[in-house]
C-alpha cells in the first residue's frame, strides 16, 4: 500500500509541476513564452539524461542488450508511428474539424494519451526502484511544462473559456496517475518484462527529446551562434538531471538498502528466538 501511495504521489507532483506552465500563460502570455523558451531546451537535456543514464542503465541490468536495445527501437518506432498516425488523421479531417469544432476534443484525447504513456514511463522507472521512478519524473515534468503551455494555447485560440481549459487539462494529468497505478499494479504480480518495459519507455523519450524538442531548438536558435541560452539549457539540462540520477540511487538506495537489512535482521532475530 505505501508503494502505491508513493507512485501516487509522484505522478500527482509531476502533473502539478507540468500545469505550471498553462497557468502562468493564463496570467501572462509574454511570461509563459519565456518560460517555454527555456524550460523546452532544458527539457530535451532532461529526457537525455533520464534516458541513458537511467533507463537504459538499469534496464540492461534487469534483461540482456539485446532485449532491450530491441524494445528501444521499437519503442521509438511505435510512438513516431502514432504521431504519423495522428499528423494524418489531423490533415485528413482538418477542414471538417474547423467546420463542426471537433478539434478541440482531437488536442484534448491527443493530451490524454500523451500524459498515460507519461504514466506508463514513471511507473515502469519506480518498479525499479524509487530512485528510478524519482529522475524520470522529473525529466516528464520538465518536459511536460513547454508541452502544457502549447496545449492550453491551443484550447484558448479555439476559443474554450480559461476555466474549461484550467479544467480539462487537471483531468488530463490525473490520467498519468491512473496509468501508472494500473501498470504498476500489473508488474507487481511479476506479469510484465520490466526490461522491455524500460526499453519501450526509453525509446518514448528519447523519441520526444529528439523529433519533437531538438528540431524546434536548431528552428528558434540563431544560425551564426554555436553557442546560445537554448544550448546551454540544454546542457544544464543534462547536468542536472544526471546529478539528480546520482542523488536519487545514492541516498534513496542507501536508505531502502539499510531498511531492508534492518528487517532482514529482524526475520533472523525472530527465527532464532523459537526453539525447535
Amino acid at each position: 500500500m505505501t508503494e502505491y501511495l508513493q507512485l501516487i504521489g509522484l505522478t500527482l507532483i509531476g502533473g502539478v509541476m507540468s500545469l505550471i506552465g498553462g497557468v502562468i500563460l493564463l496570467n501572462s502570455q509574454k511570461t509563459a513564452e519565456g518560460l517555454a523558451r527555456y524550460a523546452t531546451p532544458f527539457a530535451a537535456g532532461a529526457l537525455l539524461s533520464a534516458v541513458f543514464l537511467d533507463l537504459l542503465k538499469d534496464g540492461l541490468e534487469i534483461s540482456s542488450a539485446d532485449v532491450v536495445l530491441l524494445s528501444v527501437l521499437i519503442g521509438f518506432l511505435i510512438f513516431f508511428m502514432g504521431e504519423r498516425m495522428l499528423h494524418w488523421f489531423h490533415h485528413h479531417h482538418g477542414h471538417e474539424d474547423e467546420k463542426h469544432g471537433a478539434e478541440k476534443p482531437l488536442i484534448i484525447i491527443g493530451d490524454t494519451i500523451h500524459n498515460a504513456l507519461d504514466g506508463v514511463a514513471i511507473a515502469v522507472a519506480f518498479m525499479v526502484s524509487p530512485a528510478t521512478g524519482l529522475v524520470t519524473t522529473i525529466a516528464v515534468a520538465a518536459h511536460e511544462i513547454p508541452q502544457e503551455i502549447g496545449d492550453f494555447g491551443l484550447l484558448l485560440s479555439r476559443g474554450m473559456s480559461r476555466r474549461k481549459v484550467l479544467i480539462v487539462n487537471l483531468l488530463n494529468a490525473l490520467s498519468a496517475t491512473a496509468s501508472a497505478v494500473l501498470v504498476f499494479a500489473l508488474g507487481s504480480t511479476d506479469v510484465l518484462p520490466l526490461g522491455v518495459v524500460l526499453g519501450v519507455s526509453a525509446g518514448f523519450l528519447l523519441y520526444i527529446a529528439t523529433s519533437d524538442i531538438i528540431p524546434e531548438i536548431h528552428a528558434n536558435t540563431a544560425k551564426h551562434k554555436l553557442f546560445d541560452w537554448p544550448v546551454v539549457m540544454l546542457l544544464a539540462g543534462v547536468i542536472v538531471v544526471g546529478l539528480a540520477i546520482n542523488m536519487a540511487h545514492k541516498y534513496i538506495h542507501t536508505d531502502a538498502n539499510r531498511d531492508h537489512s534492518h528487517d532482514s535482521s529482524q526475520v533472523i532475530e525472530e527465527f532464532d528466538d523459537h526453539d525447535y
